[in-house]
């Protein structure tokens, strides 16, 4: 064999399928670092298919039709693999929402050569889970992850959006209006006044619309079976047309800036209803008295603080930047997604989360592993038999979605923490993200199970929650978990013989045999931010959206 001095002749020489085993054990980026050796390598390593489909099996266990992924990207392994690796911050990972209480959990799955991220919707027990779409991310023709689409409440609609950044740890998504020319719009758009976000998310989304074709409208947005693959490889294609078409949904501003004149103006010129008009004014009347007594008395001591320190009215007067100095940073703007890493604080595997930014918060979801083999999402009812989705009866059960996670005491003794991620019900019982059972792993219990002919593999004491003080702060009942030997858990609350009965699940699963439903308009469609107790996403029958 000839000597190479960088040690290319040794490695060109490898078989492709030696190279595929060796390459499963490397990440992208020492594959990456490893064609930037020699000219000689880079064309290797970039012509070697097997290599990088290793690497996509790595990042994706299950890729589903990862074949089909590599022809839609035309032949290349090698963008299929940049796709997974870029989107990795969102792909299989779980988003929420603290509006509306109910719940507002959002899943990103695969879906073909992108992903969908959607929705699970609050609802009963049924067969077929119901979701609704709230994105798309698909790759370009190289791989990147620079194709995006919101969804609305029509099927067919779909709005052009770009991804402007994604960090590797990413824990929040933020939806904003992104300059063309503004490599710092992320850091203007923040600092316009909420309302003016609004308007100005809204403005865009009415201006960028574009229609799927009508043969399209019906297309799954998740591979379901190989059946599903030429039409969804045609959806794709019809996407990146309409995408390209639309410049990416950039729009001039000078047209936002007469959108935004427009609205003003409707708005102002719309009649009040003849019903509810002279109960508007009379309750405008009453808040802007008690609101005339605030901002005297706020005045007065905004005045002592300006004459004690005359920064802070230059504070006030510069608070927020004007939203026609943020569309004059530049020629064009247009729709756009923003992954970062923030610095959240945490209650039991809960973040807190603004309300006035349209964001998604990541929920630490922690995978099972022996010693905490029930981290992870489970679904479940009260009651007991356990509802299964076949049932026919009615009323149905209310579907529960609880994420569990461990966490240790003050004395380093293992906790087990269920959360709260939804809410079947018609009307909200418990504040979302509030920990519905607390069991303490470290302290095996004999506690029987109240029903007879149940087998049982391991008790647990703990808490469940209760009627505490108000609607958001909730108290605490003891209790047993009992871990079934069908992999069932059942947590029972030892006062009331109230009993929750939950089964792990595999969400991207669910999906696929599950049911889509119409979504709202796409910017409260991706963050709902008005305070709500009902179920706000949809109206179909049987979806427990009616409030009480």
């Amino acid at each position: 064999m000839a000597s190479s001095g960088d040690g290319a002749a040794l490695i060109l020489s490898l078989p492709d399928d030696v190279l595929a085993l060796i390459s499963a054990h490397l990440r992208p980026r020492d594959l990456l670092a490893l064609s930037a050796a020699s000219r000689r390598l880079r064309d290797a390593l970039s012509a070697a298919d097997k290599a990088w489909l290793a690497q996509c099996r790595r990042l994706l266990p299950s890729p589903p039709h990862l074949l089909a992924w590599r022809a839609a990207a035309g032949g290349s392994a090698l963008a299929v693999c940049r796709f997974l690796h870029s989107a990795a911050p969102l792909l299989g990972a779980l988003w929420a929402h603290q509006n509306p209480e109910l719940g507002n959990l959002v899943a990103a799955v695969p879906g073909f050569l992108s992903v969908v991220a959607a929705r699970a919707i609050p609802q009963e027990l049924s067969p077929r889970l119901r979701w609704a779409p709230v994105f798309e991310l698909l790759a370009d023709a190289q791989g990147r992850p620079a194709i995006l689409f919101l969804h609305g409440h029509q099927p067919g609609e779909l709005f052009p959006a770009r991804l402007s950044s994604l960090q590797p740890h990413a824990n929040v998504l933020f939806l904003e209006a992104q300059i063309a020319a503004a490599s710092s719009s992320h850091q203007l758009f923040p600092r316009l006044a909420f309302s003016d976000r609004r308007r100005l998310l809204d403005s865009l989304v009415a201006a960028c619309r574009v229609t799927l074709p009508p043969d399209l409208v019906a297309a799954p947005l998740l591979a379901r079976s190989d059946e599903d693959l030429p039409v969804l490889a045609a959806r794709r294609e019809a996407m990146l047309r309409l995408h390209r078409e639309a410049a990416g949904g950039m729009l001039r501003a000078p047209e936002i800036e007469g959108l935004l004149l427009e609205a003003k103006a409707k708005k102002k010129a719309a009649p009040l209803s003849p019903t509810d008009g002279g109960e508007r004014i009379r309750l405008r009347r009453s808040l802007s008295a008690v609101a005339g007594y605030v901002r005297n008395g706020l005045r007065q001591m905004v005045t002592r603080s300006v004459s004690a320190n005359s920064r802070t009215q230059q504070y006030v007067d510069t608070k927020h930047l004007p939203l026609s100095d943020f569309l004059h940073a530049g020629d064009s703007v247009g729709l756009s997604l923003r992954g970062a890493r923030m610095r959240l604080s945490t209650y039991r595997a809960w973040p807190s989360m603004h309300d006035n930014r349209f964001a998604l918060y990541k929920l630490t979801v922690q995978p099972p592993v022996p010693g905490r083999e029930y981290a992870g999402l489970w679904g479940g009812t009260f009651g007991w038999p356990p509802g299964r989705p076949e049932d026919d009866c009615r009323p149905r059960k209310a579907l529960f979605f609880l994420l569990l996670s461990y966490e240790e005491d003050s004395q380093g003794k293992p906790l087990l923490i269920a959360t709260k991620v939804l809410e079947g019900t018609h009307y909200v019982v418990h504040p979302n993200g509030s920990s519905m059972f607390v069991a303490r792993m470290g302290e095996p219990s004999t506690e029987a199970f109240p029903w007879q002919n149940v087998d049982v593999e391991r008790v647990f004491p703990g808490d469940g929650i209760a009627n505490g003080y108000g609607f958001r702060y909730p108290g605490s009942k003891p209790g047993s978990l009992f871990v079934l030997q069908d992999g069932h858990l059942a947590f029972v609350w030892k006062e009331t013989g109230a009993v929750l009965t939950l089964q792990r699940l595999n969400l991207e699963e669910l999906m696929k045999k599950g049911e889509r439903v119409p979504a709202l308009q796409p910017v409260p469609n991706f963050a709902y931010l008005t305070k709500s107790y009902s179920n706000v996403f949809t109206g179909f029958p049987g979806s427990s959206a009616s409030p009480r």
